[in-house]
């Protein structure tokens, strides 16, 4: 952003717009940075009530600003590319990132097409990230951070997007809406979920298309038969409740699942380890076939020193410490530390 300020270099630059705080505060930024402004608001499922609230926020908006605004109706594309492999993935026993998926093929995939359409220069999003020297780098805010969240964007389309919040704080950009009388509501109203189409848990949204609810074995490391479940798409790696284990005296955690059983393997705690761990569709940002880095194997994980070794499409991930909770289908993400901040280098989803 101040890049943009200090070099006077108008653009045309579509911005993506939810209906929440930080894409209207993006706007808005952008805008009286002199740029000319396209919103866009993507409609991407069916959810009832959702997008009618949510326009009529992006209308408000657009309105203030003097803007105009597309409605891009990416459902089918969403259906194909997020939601059905987020139904499937629990399907196969797996814990997917549904987040990481739309941010390369929607947000960063069919929204960017369709803002080149338009004769636009940049595409803009209310993320906390920032790019330095090519990379993308934690946001400044670390408790806001969603460097994450676009680790598997393609590094070509780097240089296509602004991320105007990277250097700001979350606090300060729900104040400055709230200071103004026509924003002062999305400075206030409560933060969206994560994943926008689960209105609940996943459960629910899984129901929709199978029977969830099928009681199976338990199992220990050795197979034995310890206890049942209610069906397997309840459980995720690492959780310790909602299923029987017989004569059990300390706690025990899912293990793995598997799916075309219908059962789980539990186990104690330190049975849930791992000091390697595989990745496929990796995402590397750097040209190099062994390097170190820290990773994250959930968004909300701690970094764990690692090397990593690639091979194709595929890497193995040696932990210098152990990992708990590590799940298949979630996202592992790489990071090197700079005097920018961390900057991620590769990602790829645990197999």
């Amino acid at each position: 952003m101040l890049l943009l300020l200090q070099e006077k270099v108008i653009m045309k630059i579509m911005v993506a717009m939810s209906g929440g705080v930080d894409s209207t505060m993006t706007a808005k930024m952008l805008k009286e940075a002199g740029h000319e402004i396209v919103g866009c608001y993507m409609k991407l499922h069916d959810k009832p009530g959702y997008h009618e609230e949510n326009i009529r926020k992006v209308n408000k908006v657009a309105d203030y600003l003097g803007i105009k605004v597309h409605i891009l109706d990416l459902r089918d594309k969403f259906n194909e590319m997020v939601y059905m492999p987020f139904v499937n993935s629990y399907k196969q026993g797996l814990t997917p990132n549904p987040c990481a998926l739309c941010n390369r093929f929607i947000k960063f995939g069919a929204l960017l097409d369709f803002a080149k359409q338009n004769g636009c220069e940049k595409l803009a999003t209310g993320h906390y990230v920032r790019i330095v020297n090519g990379l993308i780098t934690t946001a400044t805010d670390p408790s806001k951070d969603q460097s994450y969240f676009i680790a598997q964007i393609p590094k070509h389309i780097l240089s296509d997007m602004i991320f105007p919040l990277g250097d700001k704080f979350k606090a300060d950009i729900k104040e400055a809406a709230k200071a103004i009388p026509v924003l002062a509501e999305f400075g206030t109203q409560a933060e969206s979920s994560e994943i926008c189409f689960v209105e609940t848990t996943y459960i629910d949204v899984l129901k929709k298309h199978y029977n969830t609810d099928l009681p199976g074995e338990v199992v220990d490391e050795s197979g034995k038969v310890v206890g049942k479940h209610q069906g397997y798409m309840h459980y995720t790696v690492g959780k310790r409740r909602g299923f029987e284990v017989r004569g059990a005296h300390e706690p025990h955690f899912v293990l793995d699942i598997e799916a075309s059983k219908n059962r789980i393997i539990v186990g104690e705690k330190e049975s849930l380890a791992k000091s390697e761990i595989e990745l496929s569709s990796l995402n590397s940002y750097i040209n190099e076939s062994e390097f170190d880095a820290e990773v994250k194997i959930r968004y909300r994980s701690h970094a764990l020193p690692a090397k990593i070794i690639v091979n194709g499409e595929q890497a193995k991930v040696v932990l210098s410490e152990p990992a708990y909770g590590v799940a298949r289908g979630q996202l592992c993400v790489a990071y090197r530390n700079s005097s920018d901040g961390a900057q991620v280098i590769a990602s790829g989803f645990i197999v």
